[in-house]
């Protein structure tokens, strides 16, 4: 049996369950691939119908990673061996995608409390895995991030909807930018719920095997109350109990926050880049970084986030997911995503040729071949069924 994702169940002192999945492929910060994704949806759809089990905790093996992104090299070798065929021919892109984001909206939409420990590097797809998380947990050590820019893509996942979500203009700051936050901004910008210390995390963990869990519907102690209501509400105050004393400090996003809102305050994204790349020599070390990530990412990776924004402000996590799907694929057939993954993790040698090579290039026109849906005429979406009825 693959031990890529590990499951078990812990028991309660009131016999109730709880469900534990580790990502378990620390040597490679625990990236999400095909075969970990479908673990996990075969897993959480079983606890889903399991009564005795009370809540769900997702956590990363190594200390060093809860999820650092998604199977860059699968998809890499599935781009060079459909070049040329167009998005739909990719059928191991459209597997990944369709199942990885079916994973995510399961985990938003799932019936009991899920805790996500987002310790240390969470990026891209772990991002994806911790959003919809009931209860999102950071500390000290996290590192939070969308950084798609830097290799062809887009903040996906259901990013576009997150990021629509966030105080002010955060959200487009931070897609243009993936600039890295740390546990206090993840907290200011909805990326997560709680904090612990890293330290206390084995101690937490134990003290949920004596909380009073409600694992059958009307079980002892429910009363009136729904399980997941009771549950959600001592894994609620079990966080609290075990949250650190030192007050939290702002971080950079929030310290910045009148000027990320001033530099991102345009409709066009022209005038947006321009404002942030005018930060490169900024005294603050984050925000001259986030504007050199910016200069030195995709332009049409720019170009697609914007307008990805713009178009799902206002639409369902369904279909935001259902909108990225097909933008995923085109970046799988367009050539950047290719060319940053060459880049960053097969050649390494940091030097992308980004086409189009400049925002002017990547203009209106151009962005809506990611929009256009590649399967056949008649055919419906493949991730037509999220939404209300979803199981």
């Amino acid at each position: 049996m693959s031990n890529v994702v590990l499951f078990e169940e812990r028991i309660a002192d009131n016999g109730a369950r709880l469900g534990v999945a580790t990502l378990n492929t620390p040597q490679t910060l625990n990236g999400l691939s095909l075969e970990m994704v479908d673990l996990l949806d075969a897993q959480l759809r079983a606890w889903a119908r399991d009564p005795a089990v009370a809540m769900v905790i997702l956590q990363g093996a190594g200390g060093k990673a809860f999820c650092a992104g998604g199977d860059l090299h699968g998809l890499y070798a599935s781009m060079l061996e459909h070049k040329g065929q167009g998005p739909w021919a990719n059928t191991y892109a459209r597997d990944f995608f369709g199942r990885e984001y079916r994973l995510d909206y399961r985990i938003h939409t799932y019936p009991k409390p899920i805790l996500c420990w987002g310790s240390g590097i969470v990026m891209g797809g772990g991002v994806g895995l911790m959003m919809g998380a009931s209860h999102r947990v950071v500390s000290e050590t996290s590192r939070v991030a969308m950084p798609e820019i830097t290799i062809g893509l887009f903040p996906d996942v259901g990013g576009s909807w997150l990021l629509n979500r966030m105080p002010g203009r955060a959200g487009l700051f931070l897609a243009l930018t993936g600039a890295n936050l740390n546990a206090s901004d993840a907290i200011h910008a909805g990326m997560a719920d709680f904090r612990l210390d890293a330290g206390d995390w084995p101690a937490f963990c134990e003290a949920l095997l004596h909380q009073p869990w409600a694992s059958q519907p009307g079980g002892p102690g429910s009363g009136n109350l729904a399980p997941r209501s009771i549950n959600d509400g001592l894994l609620r105050q079990a966080l609290l109990a075990h949250e650190p004393a030192a007050p939290l400090e702002p971080g950079p996003l929030r310290q910045h926050a009148f000027l990320v809102n001033s530099v991102c305050g345009s409709n066009r994204v022209d005038e947006v880049y321009e404002e942030i790349a005018s930060l490169k020599d900024h005294a603050d070390p984050w925000l001259a970084r986030a504007a050199k990530t910016l200069l030195a990412g995709a332009p049409g990776s720019a170009r697609l986030a914007f307008t990805l924004l713009q178009r799902t402000r206002l639409r369902s996590l369904a279909d935001v997911f259902r909108c990225e799907y097909v933008a995923a694929l085109a970046c799988v057939a367009e050539g950047d995503f290719q060319e940053g993954i060459r880049a960053l993790l097969v050649d390494k040698d940091k030097q992308p040729r980004w086409d189009p090579a400049s925002l002017a290039q990547a203009d209106e026109a151009w962005v809506q071949r990611f929009f256009d849906e590649p399967w056949p005429a008649g055919t419906p979406h493949p991730l037509a069924d999220l939404g209300p009825g979803f199981a």
